[in-house]
């Protein structure tokens, strides 16, 4: 059992890494409880699962532009002050959304454009996050730290979920949204407190600026295509089996059940997630991680499609629910090794965002596809044609491109 636990070893020999955990999993616990209420949200004004989905589609924009055109700064400037200012930006997008659940029924634009506030600065916080990490203690403990961000990540996902939906059953929106405001008190505290980070320039991009900056890092990725299959592997899961855009019409139609088994849909993911990661100590054993991440995301394929053919059966929904989510957190940790292991530090900065942006952007998209169908078919269509696609994109991705199954650690990318 010692060879399964999750190794810890970064928590206690980085000081900085310790602070940015802890006042991110606050921070993470508040922005999970925001999500359910955005989505419960925009379903009670609306009732409709395509403008549900459409928050997806306002996000993905700010996310885009953002992404490409901030990334090159995170290798130039001090990233501690980086997080600090997207850390207010985001914060800033939640009083916005508390200033909306005030009004009662605000305008749906009003919604829509603190969402989209929330990606923009979203896509500056989550790549310089990191882009920092792999600095705050030796390469060898790197596969552990990523197990211990899916850890909180997924923890906050476990509990925020569900304390979402018990508070917007028993308190209404305004106090989730006064929740989630009041938790970047954390993440803002920890970012305070840790070292500047300035990074290293990539070599012979020491006048990297502008565009010059963004496309040296796209020219990076280009012919890499072990390290390329790391983002459309992710895209195929996350746009075709990611299912929680319709979460708030399987509550109310399929499941008979109101905000509290909203927030148990959303949380099942977490808790298979967590359940995974805390037991990942073997993750530093595998070298072939292209092969690891092809069959993770299988896995999640399958359990979405068996998600979607449970009937009213809301137990047995949240047991696949969670094994997707043991597997999805199996492949974000061997996808975030392997790009950090291959990315020289002058160039985290962009291919960071440009993994945010596939991590973030892609599930917007799954959320506008997803609600689509379901307004052309039926939620269980989308669903299990959703996850059947994922599958055969894992297939397409190994039949395309077989060195990335056969890729080990030391590899060239």
């Amino acid at each position: 059992m010692r060879g399964l636990a999750i190794d810890i070893s970064p928590l206690r020999v980085s000081r900085d890494f310790r602070l940015l955990w802890g006042g991110e999993l606050v921070s993470q616990i508040g922005s999970q409880i925001m999500v359910v209420a955005l989505f419960f949200q925009v379903y009670r004004l609306t009732g409709s699962s395509v403008a549900v989905g459409a928050i997806g589609l306002v996000q993905l924009v700010p996310m885009l532009l953002v992404s490409i055109g901030f990334g090159p700064q995170i290798d130039r400037r001090d990233r501690r002050r980086l997080l600090l200012f997207a850390q207010f930006g985001l914060m800033a997008a939640s009083v916005l959304l508390l200033y909306g659940a005030h009004l009662g029924r605000p305008p749906l634009a009003l919604v829509y454009g603190a969402a989209a506030l929330n990606a923009a600065f979203l896509s500056i916080s989550m790549p310089t996050r990191t882009a920092m990490t792999p600095n705050l203690f030796p390469r060898e403990y790197l596969p552990s730290a990523m197990a211990l961000n899916q850890v909180m990540w997924n923890g906050a996902g476990l509990v925020g979920p569900a304390l979402g939906g018990i508070v917007i059953a028993r308190a209404g929106l305004t106090w989730a949204y006064a929740i989630d405001v009041a938790s970047f008190v954390a993440a803002l505290s920890a970012a305070f407190m840790v070292h500047s980070q300035r990074p290293v320039p990539a070599e012979g991009a020491e006048d990297d600026v502008g565009l010059a900056a963004v496309f040296n890092g796209l020219r990076y990725v280009r012919g890499k295509r072990v390290l390329q299959s790391t983002y459309t592997v992710d895209i195929v899961a996350m746009v075709f089996g990611m299912p929680r855009v319709l979460f708030p019409v399987l509550a109310d139609k399929q499941f008979h059940r109101g905000p509290e088994a909203l927030g148990w849909l959303f949380s099942a993911v977490a808790l298979g997630a967590v359940v995974a990661a805390l037991s990942s100590g073997w993750i530093r054993r595998v070298r072939r991680l292209g092969l690891a991440i092809l069959l993770a995301v299988a896995v999640w394929g399958a359990a979405i499609t068996a998600f979607g053919l449970v009937g009213a059966n809301l137990l047995l929904a949240l047991v696949f629910l969670a094994i997707a989510g043991g597997a999805d957190v199996i492949s974000a940790v061997f996808r975030g090794t392997l790009q950090q292991l291959v990315v020289p530090d002058g160039l985290r900065g962009r291919l960071a965002s440009l993994n945010i942006l596939v991590v973030t952007g892609g599930p917007r998209v799954g959320d506008l596809e997803g609600g689509l169908v379901a307004s052309a078919f039926t939620p269980t269509i989308s669903v299990v044609s959703g996850g059947l696609l994922c599958i055969a994109g894992v297939a397409a991705i190994a039949m395309t491109v077989p060195r990335f199954a056969r890729w080990h650690v030391g590899d060239p990318p």
